[in-house]
């Protein structure tokens, strides 16, 4: 017999979802305010984990925290056995000033939760909030996943080690897995997201150019490494539209030139560093192969040495079709097909959740936030110190969790993706 692709039934009408959820956005506020207040950054989140603890309590699920970070793994147990699916939000803040104006801005100096990551553990906490209260509706499981260190650490990679995926002992395996990301750059309430590529690799270079140093009266005696360095920046744009197709595109950019201390000396190197951003991992490859090659080249013309290093980051996220279509569809109950849309290309951003993506199969998508107030063609978007997020729009996000998760789990124990 045909198994059912998830989501093909529902285990509750959808719009009861959205207005429980509504219902529980106060709460959820107060929980992203909290953390709002008090960012903290990398893979220790000590105040923010006391949080999500704290708003978890008495819901009678299964938690643990991470031993070598700050991660909360919460297990909600459904009536009946079935499917595990896990929902996932990233705690970590940024470190920049924040610019806002808002009354529970930062109280941090130099610490901000600008990419909305407050707004994500607060949907995931009102999520599961929302499923707890029905579960006698489910059968199987659902896996909260609050995670530190997404925008640096790799807090996904070490929770994996961790067993969030089935590898520790009594963890539960995982069958599907989901996440939302907020964006001021869409309409409040609306969700994007798309099959297959979503967000970018997003890898480090680093290339040192050793000259010799020396008055800078007298360049002709010494080996000037800043044009040197000038002209590999060059050079990397021309290779980067000479040896990548353009049909698997790929992006770099150099963001720090660094030269000298002083006006009439000559440095011995000058330093250039930037990110590669692409999709694929043949892109990515030629991308790291013309980086060494131009670099070293264009140096040993000049009689320079190039010392590159490129450090690899998060892997491209790529959003399983059949669980893209599941979402899709457990979201549209939720906001109506009008309000969900198929993303037209992914974004260079790089996401950590690709991790989990590997090992499982799972969506990610983007949750409209942008204030009415604005436009979202030009508001602040993620990483900026103005941006600020809808808050109505939560409900919608923690209701989009619930949704997903309780059509996945509706479905046959067996049934494939």
């Amino acid at each position: 017999m045909e198994s059912r692709a998830p989501g093909d039934d529902h285990a509750t009408p959808p719009s009861h979802l959205l207005a429980e959820a509504h219902r529980l956005l106060p709460g959820v506020i107060a929980v992203r305010r909290a953390i709002h207040r008090t960012p903290e950054t990398g893979i220790h989140l000590p105040q923010t984990q006391k949080t999500v603890l704290r708003a978890l309590a008495g819901l009678g699920l299964t938690v643990s925290v991470g031993e070598g970070l700050s991660s909360v793994v919460a297990v909600l147990e459904g009536a009946a056995p079935g499917r595990t699916v896990l929902l996932r939000a990233d705690m970590d803040a940024l470190p920049q000033q924040e610019d806002t104006g808002l009354e529970f801005a930062s109280q941090r100096e130099g610490v901000m939760h600008a990419c909305g990551h407050d707004t994500h553990t607060a949907m995931l906490v009102g999520a599961a909030r929302l499923l707890a209260a029905r579960r006698q509706r489910l059968a199987g499981r659902v896996v909260f996943m609050f995670q530190p260190g997404e925008e640096f650490g790799g807090g996904a990679q070490l929770m994996l080690e961790e067993g969030v995926l089935g590898d520790a002992e009594e963890a539960p395996a995982v069958d599907g897995a989901f996440a939302l990301h907020i964006a001021a750059r869409y309409e409040a309430g609306t969700v994007h997201l798309r099959p297959g590529p979503q967000f970018a690799a997003a890898d480090v270079l680093r290339i040192t150019v050793r000259g010799r140093s020396g008055h800078a009266a007298a360049p002709h005696k010494v080996l000037d490494p800043v044009p040197v360095a000038c002209e590999i920046v060059q050079a990397l744009q021309t290779m980067m539209t000479r040896t990548v197709s353009v049909f698997d595109p790929a992006v770099l950019t150099i963001t720090s030139v660094s030269a000298g201390s002083t006006s009439n000396v000559v440095p011995e190197t000058a330093v250039l560093s930037g990110t590669y951003r692409t999709f694929t991992d043949t892109s990515r490859q030629v991308v790291r192969d013309g980086i060494m090659r131009v670099a070293h080249g264009v140096a040993s013309a000049h009689g320079a040495v190039a010392d590159v290093e490129l450090i690899d980051g998060y892997p491209a996220v790529h959003n399983d079709p059949r669980f893209t279509a599941h979402v899709r569809r457990a979201a549209a109950t939720v906001v109506g097909p009008a309000r969900v849309h198929e993303l037209p290309h992914p974004t260079m951003g790089g996401e950590d959740f690709s991790y989990v993506l590997r090992r499982v199969p799972g969506a990610m998508a983007f949750l409209g936030a942008c204030p009415p107030d604005r436009s979202p063609a030009t508001a602040p978007d993620n990483h900026s110190n103005h941006v600020v997020y809808e808050e109505s729009a939560m409900a919608v996000g923690t209701a989009v969790h619930a949704a997903v998760a309780e059509a996945f789990l509706s479905g046959p124990p067996d049934a494939g993706l």
